[in-house]
């Protein structure tokens, strides 16, 4: 993120963009929006060369019934080819830390925020002791020096914590052509490679594609059920998550100021000036 941060509203602009907030749902969106935006799967079928729904497992049917033609028939029986996105797994190892390898406890056990995101000039409050000091030097005020006691505010985040995230795609169609058509991208467009980059909004998550693809068909059974090609991998993310959600007792994006003054008074109440003259104190 860039630290030069406007001045206007600084805090405010921040606050929208929901840098510091990333959640499951992020991760699951992020795999959503891979497969259904940047892979952009197409196959053959009867009525010429189609985009392939995607639809997340986790949808009730009512909804999926909701989301428009092309997902189920009038029937309410899914209409092939068919990808299907489902979250199997959630693992939180110690020993895959991303970036951040050890612990950082919070700045203020009030606020919370471990991590600083951004810094900006508080120009009222650095305003204020520039003409104190202009007025006491020079007896004016907005008298041009250099700053002598600015004040920051710095915006800090929880500190991130990172999770394995297992999906499971499922694709299934009506013919083996259909078939050819969906899972040959996923294994190209990697490269020689399986790792991925996908995102949600501001959030960047890395992701591998596991090597196997294991196949579920019915065609050599010779009986009265429905033929169909089915065939299933699975998708590694390296995720993390910053807060807790719905449920964070303190601020997503916590701000401090900075100390620009230290003051010690002394103590004249108990024991005047003339008080310590007298008896050499």
């Amino acid at each position: 993120m860039d630290n030069q941060v406007p001045f206007s509203d600084p805090l405010n602009k921040l606050e929208r963009k929901n840098l510091s907030r990333s959640t499951i749902e992020n991760i699951d969106t992020a795999v959503y929006n891979f497969i259904d935006k940047q892979m952009n799967i197409f196959s053959h079928s009867n009525d010429g060369f189609k985009k392939v729904p995607v639809i997340m497992a986790s949808s009730e049917r009512v909804n999926l019934s909701k989301k428009g033609e092309g997902v189920r028939d009038s029937d309410g029986t899914l209409v092939l080819p068919l990808i299907t996105v489902e979250r199997s797994s959630i693992s939180k190892n110690p020993s895959e830390k991303g970036t951040v390898w050890g612990n950082i406890p919070p700045t203020s056990k009030l606020k919370g925020g471990s991590i600083p995101m951004a810094r900006y000039i508080v120009q009222d409050k650095s305003a204020n002791f520039m003409n104190a000091h202009t007025r006491k030097r020079k007896g004016q005020l907005n008298f041009p020096e250099p700053a002598q006691k600015t004040v920051y505010r710095t915006v800090t985040i929880p500190i991130p914590v990172y999770i394995t995230v297992m999906y499971s795609i499922t694709v299934r169609t009506d013919y083996q052509q259909q078939m050819n058509d969906i899972i040959v991208p996923f294994m190209t467009r990697p490269g020689g490679i399986n790792y991925i980059i996908i995102s949600d909004e501001s959030k960047r998550y890395e992701a591998f594609v596991q090597q196997d693809f294991g196949h579920d068909n019915n065609i050599s059974e010779f009986s009265n059920e429905e033929r169909k090609f089915e065939t299933k991998f699975d998708i590694k993310v390296l995720g993390y998550l910053i807060g807790d959600g719905a449920n964070q007792l303190t601020p997503h994006q916590p701000s401090q100021e900075n100390i620009v003054e230290v003051k010690i008074p002394r103590e004249r109440a108990i024991l005047s000036q003339e008080e310590i003259v007298k008896y050499n104190l």
